[in-house]
Parts: C-alpha cells; sequence; structure tokens
C-alpha cells in the first residue's frame, strides 16, 4: 500500500513532500524542509564528531584517552541547544497548528462520510448559502475495479486519463470544488476508521464513526487532485481512492445550480402531495 500511497502525486525524481496548490499547503511543507535541515545539521555534526575520534585518536596512533569524567560546561552546552531547537520547533508546529484548525470565515461546507469502501460528498452551503439536495457517493472507477480483479488479464498500466496512470487513483464521481474560496470540511465516517488524504492540499483528517472532525482548504489552481484513504479499514483499503476537481468559481457556480435542478425534478415530477381530510369531531356527523 506503501507504493500506492506514494502515486498520490506522483513526480519524476520527486524525494520531498509536495509543496501544494492551497494556501495553507506551505506550512507543512516548510516546517518539513526546516526539521529535515536540522536532523540533516545534527547528523553531520555528531557523525563528524564520531569519526573523527575513531580515526584521528585511534589507538593504533598512540592516542591516550583523557582521565576526565564530566565537564559542566559543555553538558550545559549540549543539553541547552537542543532544548532551544525543540522549543524554536514546537513554536512554529504549533502556530501552523492553530491557523490549520481556524474555519472561522469559510465560505462553504462540504461533509464528508467515509464508507468501506468509497466516500460520500454532501454540499451543505455556499457563499452563505444553504444548498439544496446536492450529494453523491463517489468510488473507484469502473475501469480500475475490472482491472484489480483476480484473472481479469488486464494491464494496471494500460489504465490512464490522458497520459497519467490513474490505476486505482481514479473515480466515478470526483468532488467539484471552486478554487479561490476557503472551503471547510466536517469529516466522519459511518463504519470504521477512514482518513480523508490529498497530498496537494497538505494536510489529513480522520473520519471516524460518532466523531466530526473539521479541516478547511483554499485552492489556489485549478485542476484535478488525487488521493486515496490514509487508514487501514479493511480488505479494500488500497480501493478508495479521492478525486477533487478544482475549478472557477463561475464554473463552480453553473455546476451547483445544475446539481440542484437535477435534485428538484424528481421532486416536481411526483406532483403536490395530495390533501389529507381531517377526521370529523368525536360525536359529529361522518
Amino acid at each position: 500500500m506503501a507504493a500506492g500511497l506514494a502515486q498520490a502525486a506522483p513526480k519524476p525524481w520527486q524525494l520531498n513532500m509536495e509543496r501544494g496548490v492551497t494556501t495553507w499547503s506551505g506550512e507543512p511543507y516548510f516546517l518539513n524542509n526546516v526539521a529535515l535541515g536540522v536532523c540533516v545539521v545534527i547528523g553531520l555534526l555528531v557523525f563528524g564528531a564520531m569519526f573523527i575520534a575513531m580515526f584521528r585518536f585511534r589507538k593504533s596512533r598512540g592516542a591516550v584517552a583523557e582521565k576526565w569524567a564530566h565537564n559542566t560546561t559543555v553538558e550545559i552546552i549540549w543539553t541547552a541547544i537542543p532544548v532551544v531547537i525543540l522549543v524554536v520547533l514546537a513554536w512554529m508546529s504549533t502556530g501552523g497548528l492553530v491557523s490549520f484548525a481556524n474555519t472561522t470565515g469559510s465560505q462553504m461546507t462540504v461533509k464528508v462520510t467515509g464508507y468501506q469502501w468509497k466516500w460520500r460528498y454532501d454540499y451543505v452551503d455556499y457563499q452563505g448559502k444553504a444548498v439544496s439536495k446536492v450529494g453523491y457517493m463517489s468510488k473507484l472507477d469502473a475501469l480500475s475495479d475490472k482491472t484489480r480483479q483476480l484473472d481479469s488479464g488486464m494491464d494496471p498500466y494500460a489504465v490512464k486519463t490522458g497520459d497519467e496512470n490513474t490505476y486505482l487513483l481514479d473515480v466515478d464521481k470526483p468532488l467539484v470544488l471552486p478554487i479561490h474560496t476557503k472551503i471547510r470540511f466536517v469529516i466522519t465516517s459511518d463504519d470504521v476508521i477512514h482518513s480523508w488524504w490529498v497530498p496537494a492540499f497538505g494536510w489529513k483528517m480522520d473520519a471516524i464513526p460518532g466523531l466530526v472532525n473539521t479541516a478547511w482548504t483554499n485552492i489556489n489552481e485549478a485542476g484535478t487532485y488525487r488521493g486515496q484513504c490514509a487508514e487501514l479499514c479493511g480488505q479494500d483499503h488500497g480501493f478508495m481512492p479521492i478525486v477533487v476537481k478544482a475549478v472557477s468559481q463561475e464554473d463552480f457556480a453553473k455546476w451547483l445550480a445544475a446539481q440542484e435542478q437535477a435534485s428538484a425534478a424528481p421532486a416536481a415530477a411526483d406532483g403536490p402531495a395530495t390533501a389529507q381530510v381531517a377526521p370529523p369531531a368525536p360525536g359529529g356527523k361522518g
């Protein structure tokens, strides 16, 4: 499954995490690079000192070990410096987490519900107005589903969208979202713990039965972004992709209006409900 997760945002020779396309995704990217830089510097210092000690002061060269056991100044230094580093990293991380937890000012709300092994998306509101009955299930696309079957004889590398290999990374109905809009997600599950993860957004959030978690995003670039469930949720965990289609606000408004109109059509076709005749009062005439 690790290989499948890595393919959620493939780039040639990609070694670092993805920079992301949202307002907030730069935060974890920057923090990851800072923490990695700190680890590299510490590693170079520690292993450099270790190798110098082993080769320059080895017994075959006549080196004689010093007799002292403690040095108060050195111990204070190598205790204080790591404390300062950890405090700085904690301060930076806390700031990023606080900004991510702040969903105030959201212009749109989407409810995400995890099922074994698919997602449901319900549009709650947009630009201060409630959305009327727009929601749908999103599951693995038919071609990937057919290819993954045992003895299918089909080539996984032949499953493509354009030039991109999308085997196990495509769905029948993507989540459509507008760009340049602060979107609040309310995320839960109907059965077991899932995790909604799109690498380009810079975060992932667990979907837990009986609990609602919140997250937000503001997408800066239109495009199609892929992800997968990042929590081991059962035997078909590897067949639970996520696809987000980010479009302009104008295109999204048209799409949303069409979806609302389509959901209202069946109700209109049923016609008005038959009027209920009240029963006669007790003792009255029928």
